[in-house]
């Protein structure tokens, strides 16, 4: 076996390898005397059918297998030899192949990059902190009561909050259009769960009346082929249902199943704060992202550039209100686009690259008791299907391992930000939600 290097150009490698045709045909051969010893021939005792008819029938698939072991040792031993980190999966291509003589190939590959990670304490971060005040838990519990809330049948116009039971058809321009039509739908009258303006033209209406509400679709609206128009909603009021509000007392907390009110208001306040934790954490994430992004500048294998973009833009492509709206609102042309994504891409990888390398160098590993945490938590989101779940990941090792990078990336990170000038910064509820909404556009 002959492995030559036939270039070598950044990250890219390409060998070629040359196997004697005597060599292949020493090991099939005895690949044959092996197969021939177990192999049952009509005609023939076990192990006495003639070579030349074991060879003939099996030949040929005895060959490939020898030429794919070959092809694996070979690219093993260049990987060995010139101590490689392949980035991706080799591609082999064969030059020639003519039974009797020389098998060549090449192999062509990409490398992962030299890695140095800067200096981790010269890094300054921002950890924004909200503590949940007794205001924030009256508001929750004020939301909660109002889900808990009872509704009965009244014979009176309809008020704020009341619930209303109706029919509506949507039309623009006289034209019904798709999901624009519903019967018997409950709707709370002041939960803006409509359009803006629609729930309001329902107030002062009773069981039996016909209302026509006039509204006009968002200019951002989902559904591109509605937004910024105008439209009638042809409504039937078919019953007014008056609502009850519940007491908040410790009764309240047991449907929680929780002992008493002041319980549920711990549990409450307890859960916001790690609400607010995880917001500032996607924040302080993002800095640090930035920042790493900033600092590290290395080449990175392209085929690893290209599957990404091409994950990144097969989502887009597949939703063509969603591609439109971006060129829209983006005022760049498709090809323009596609190169920001690209560019997304790229730094998604290297940045990639980085966290493994810092995560291999310092021996930060993803133990067996965390994949089986996440693959609880990934069951707990299905509820009364996990076990169905749980059986899902044991019976596909790659599905398992898929929960794998979230829990090394965050391991990393927080390795990282342990070295880094951390300083907390209090701000309101207001202004965390304002810059978490501004880390997840």
């Amino acid at each position: 076996m002959q492995i030559t290097e036939v270039s070598a150009s950044g990250l890219k490698r390409e060998y070629k390898v040359v196997i004697a045709a005597a060599a292949l045909e020493s090991t099939v051969n005895e690949k044959l005397e092996g197969l021939r010893e177990r192999v049952n021939m009509p005609g023939f005792r076990p192990g006495k059918a003639p070579a030349a008819l074991i060879k003939k029938q099996y030949g040929k698939a005895l060959l490939g297998e020898v030429m794919e072991e070959q092809v694996n040792t070979a690219l093993q031993k260049a990987i060995d030899d010139n101590k490689l980190r392949p980035a991706m999966q080799p591609k082999v291509d064969i030059v020639s192949f003519d039974e009797g003589k020389d098998f060549e190939c090449t192999i062509a590959l990409e490398v992962l990059p030299e890695i140095v990670p800067g200096d981790f304490k010269q890094i300054k971060l921002e950890r924004l902190v909200v503590e949940p005040g007794d205001a924030e838990v009256d508001e929750f519990m004020t939301r909660l009561s109002e889900q808990q809330k009872t509704y009965e049948k009244v014979e009176r116009a309809a008020e704020k909050g009341d619930q209303v039971v109706i029919d509506f058809v949507g039309s623009v321009d006289g034209v019904k259009f798709e999901g624009g039509a519903a019967d018997d739908y409950p709707l709370v009258l002041g939960s803006n769960s409509f359009i803006p303006g629609f729930e309001d033209q329902l107030i002062g209406a009773k069981a039996g009346d016909a209302v026509t509400v006039k509204v006009t679709f968002p200019e951002a609206y989902g559904n591109t082929d509605l937004a910024g128009k105008a439209a009638e909603f042809a409504c039937t009021m078919k019953e007014v249902r008056g609502g009850t509000a519940v007491t908040l007392d410790d009764e309240f907390a047991k449907r929680f199943g929780l002992a008493s009110l002041q319980e549920l208001k711990d549990n409450i306040k307890k859960d916001l704060g790690q609400e607010y934790k995880g917001m500032a954490r996607l924040k302080l994430k993002r800095g640090l992202l930035d920042q790493l992004a900033d600092q590290h500048s290395f080449p990175v294998p392209e085929g690893m550039v290209e599957m990404e973009f091409g994950q990144i833009w097969g989502e887009i492509a597949a939703d063509a209100d969603r591609l439109a709206a971006e060129l829209k609102e983006e005022g760049k042309s498709e090809d323009e686009l596609k190169a920001e994504y690209r560019g997304i891409a790229e730094r998604r990888i290297r940045l990639g690259l980085l966290l493994s390398e810092v995560g291999r160098i310092n021996n930060i590993e993803v133990k067996p008791d965390e994949i089986t945490r996440a693959m609880i938590e990934q069951a707990r989101r299905f509820p009364g299907q996990e076990r169905q779940v749980m059986e899902y990941f044991q019976k596909n090792p790659e599905a398992a391992q898929s929960l794998r990078a979230p829990i090394f990336e965050d391991k990393v990170v927080d390795f990282i930000i342990e070295m880094a000038d951390v300083t907390e910064k209090p701000v309101t509820k207001e202004e965390l939600q304002k810059e978490a909404e501004a880390v997840a556009s």
